[in-house]
């Protein structure tokens, strides 16, 4: 059980960083919390068999809101696009090899 609790805790911790940053603006810090995030409830998840009802039940219920403050998170954050789109231009400075020139 202590090992789920951790993993429950790592992911609240990240959870909260994220929040924190997505808050000041800090998009990039606040996706690779989200990455720890989902990387603490994804092992929480693969693990789900092997738990007893017990600990089921406390890991469920900390985890299912948890996962809906990260999906409301993500939802938030801008996405990532490109910062131009085109074909890149030839820089006439750029020494020309000789071979290709002819």
């Amino acid at each position: 059980m202590d090992a789920y609790l951790k993993r429950l805790a790592d992911a609240g911790l990240a959870l909260s960083d994220a929040e924190e940053a997505a808050g000041a603006g800090e998009t990039g810090q606040a996706g690779e919390a989200i990455d720890r995030a989902e990387e603490e409830l994804t092992a929480l998840r693969e693990a789900w068999t092997d738990m007893a009802a017990g600990e089921r039940a406390i890991v469920g219920r900390t985890a299912a809101p948890m996962r809906a403050r990260l999906d409301r998170l993500r939802t938030r954050l801008p996405k990532r696009t490109a910062l131009s789109e085109g074909a890149p231009e030839r820089d006439p400075d750029e020494e020309i090899d000789p071979a290709h020139a002819a």
